[in-house]
């Protein structure tokens, strides 16, 4: 049974102590006059790639996302693309764990939620200038380590996240639905999906674990989405299906055993129903 390769943060040795957990770099640096190829994988750490000139390729979660000068392109831990970057591409790249960000604080942890539901961003040469200039401050902080260096990072990532999102918000119509409370309901309610959805599909087990009824998180769902909590766990139920079926070589029933389906042939017609193909089909006309 082949895993969709996950990659974990690498720092060299010369790097501060802080690189297990935080890494950022040039992306001149990184490509190093040369095209740059990346096949499909995961990583284990949130991942922001924003590119003031930019060229190439960038496909995540099987949906392609355009490539150009002033992109930003933010991803959450677990999520599946594949990379190609041409060798004059410049900006940084920014990877940290889970564990460096504030995410036991309530607030940042909203924030960052919200920053990384929409995975790319075309930004106004102006935002990007200022959003440029706080990773450049950041580049310099992780560059000198001087004394208090990572929490001074970590509040310039509030900025950055907090600016990032205002420029999202003027751009996007769809982020005035919902209140703030319904929002961050929603967030914790995919959160739960992304860790439960092997052992857990029924909405009345994730309104459980949300403490509220199933009526009060169809509302939410309904109101922000205008789609039911069942909508939702199957959407991403059919996801990570195709993230198995186009990232490795496993068979279907290994896959469906892997989503937590005991009995293939349900799984394959569920898949059908959702997609219009048998998985099998789906593999072999989208690989």
């Amino acid at each position: 049974m082949k895993n969709i390769p996950i990659r974990e943060i690498t720092p060299t040795s010369a790097e501060p102590e802080i690189g297990q957990t935080f890494r950022i770099r040039k992306v001149e640096s990184i490509l190093n006059g040369k095209d740059m190829v990346q096949d499909t994988h995961r990583h284990n750490f949130f991942f922001i790639l924003a590119l003031q000139q930019g060229s190439g390729k960038h496909v995540i979660d099987f949906v392609p996302s355009k490539v150009g000068n002033q992109c930003i392109f933010i991803m959450r831990p677990g999520q599946v693309h594949e990379l190609s970057l041409k060798a004059k591409c410049t900006g940084y790249l920014v990877e940290f764990s889970m564990e460096f960000y504030h995410l036991n604080d309530r607030g940042t942890s909203h924030v960052l939620r919200k920053a990384t539901a929409t995975n790319s961003c075309k930004v106004p040469k102006a935002s990007f200038e200022r959003l440029q200039s706080i990773l450049e401050y950041i580049f310099r902080e992780y560059s000198d380590a001087n004394v208090g260096y990572n929490e001074v990072i970590r509040a310039q990532l509030d900025i950055f996240f907090i600016e990032f999102l205002r420029n999202r918000q003027q751009s996007e119509s769809s982020d005035t639905r919902g209140n703030s409370y319904e929002q961050e309901r929603l967030d914790e309610f995919r959160q739960l999906i992304e860790t439960h959805i092997s052992t857990k599909k029924q909405v009345s087990e994730y309104a459980d674990l949300l403490n509220m009824s199933g009526y009060q998180l169809s509302a939410i769902t309904k109101d922000i989405l205008g789609k039911t909590p069942s909508d939702v766990i199957n959407e991403y139920i059919i996801l990570e299906a195709k993230r198995f079926l186009l990232a490795t070589t496993d068979q279907v029933n290994q896959i469906a055993w892997r989503l937590g389906y005991e009995d293939p042939s349900y799984f394959i017609r569920f898949f059908k129903k959702h997609t219009g193909f048998s998985p099998d089909a789906f593999r072999a006309n989208f690989k």
